[in-house]
């Protein structure tokens, strides 16, 4: 139950009913919540416009169970103006909490980093990739996953710029010479504890190491945020 205001987002609706609506939330104090938004899509409701994806929402709802009711709802700012290769960006970043947070478990820093990565968006025009690679990993350090990018998980030394080190699931970074989608180079894995997405090649490589860790948290089911990439033929820009 909720009696005070409280920040959040829309990550997804759905109709209920003749005119209701079933919204999934990211909130500061509750994550990621759903909740019936009862007469949302009549006539004389403002709702149907106000709950979209994007727009900062202050919020009130009630309710014991998995889905409350929510009792008003009010824009905190104006729509973040999300575009292009932005906007299908900022839904795979929605698609990504609907689908490995769970639900009514706050996680209120990463509220504060989604709100940072979308603002990221807003600024970076076709250049999205280093936003969503920081919120990437600022999500699996939410999620509890913890891997130390500048010490050799087999030696317990630090990492070396110039030499490779080869992933392993639950341990970390062990040096090898294996050449294989599992083996990172030293400059990279430095540049991942700085959350430093500057150049191409760590990009690459950040892309590679988030797509491989998160694999187990999404589940077989393809995302449908990377299929509306593919469908605007921006198969490169695909997260």
């Amino acid at each position: 139950m909720s009696d005070t205001w409280q920040r959040g987002f829309v990550l997804h609706r759905s109709p209920y009913n003749e005119s209701s609506l079933i919204v999934s939330l990211f909130t500061e104090h509750n994550g990621r919540m759903s909740v019936l938004a009862k007469g949302a899509r009549g006539k004389r409701s403002n709702l149907k416009s106000l709950l979209q994806p994007f727009t900062p929402l202050l919020l009130r709802f009630t309710g014991k169970g998995d889905l409350k009711l929510l009792t008003k709802a009010e824009a905190a700012a104006l729509a973040l103006p999300l575009e292009n290769t932005a906007l299908f960006s900022g839904f795979y970043v929605n698609e990504l909490l609907s689908r490995v947070l769970e639900p009514n478990t706050a996680y209120p820093q990463l509220f504060d980093d989604y709100l940072t990565c979308l603002t990221a968006l807003c600024q970076a025009g076709e250049r999205v990739e280093p936003a969503l690679r920081c919120f990437e990993f600022k999500l699996l350090r939410a999620l509890g996953y913890g891997v130390d990018f500048t010490h050799c998980a087999g030696t317990g030394k630090p990492v070396e710029r110039e030499m490779f080190y080869q992933y392993r699931a639950e341990k970390g970074f062990i040096a090898s010479m294996l050449d294989n989608q599992q083996r990172f180079q030293g400059a990279a894995l430095l540049a991942f504890a700085d959350l430093q997405f500057d150049s191409p090649e760590v990009l690459q490589a950040a892309k590679r190491f988030t797509r491989m860790v998160l694999k187990p948290y999404l589940g077989a089911q393809p995302l449908k945020s990377r299929e509306l990439f593919l469908a605007q033929n921006l198969h490169s820009k695909s997260p």
